[in-house]
């Protein structure tokens, strides 16, 4: 894959995931519903939102990051070793600052 394609792809899942991550916020930011008896599954719900918002922010910031190696001509390198990160790794997971051997 060559750079931009890696860039677009990495940037269209940060365009996607910022747009879920508003609806989100906007679901949890919303008055809740006055019927007790709704409020039961409303919080619920709220909770694995909650879980949701959270851990799409991480992903958010680790395909800010990438991007951020990517326009430093770092993308591929290991932060920890400094040796290129296998292209299996980088596949599975394009956004992994990581090889597997730091990883572990």
């Amino acid at each position: 894959m060559s750079d931009q394609e890696l860039r677009e792809t990495l940037e269209a899942r940060h365009r996607t995931l910022s747009v879920r991550m508003r609806k989100i916020g906007a679901h949890l930011r919303s008055p809740g519903d006055p019927d007790s008896k709704e409020q039961a599954t409303a919080r619920e719900n709220d909770e694995v939102l909650e879980a949701l918002d959270v851990s799409g922010r991480h992903d958010l910031e680790a395909l800010t990051a990438a991007i951020a190696r990517l326009d430093a001509g770092t993308y591929g390198e290991c932060l920890d070793c400094g040796d290129r990160i296998s292209e299996g790794r980088i596949k599975a997971l394009p956004t992994a600052p990581f090889c597997i051997e730091c990883a572990r």
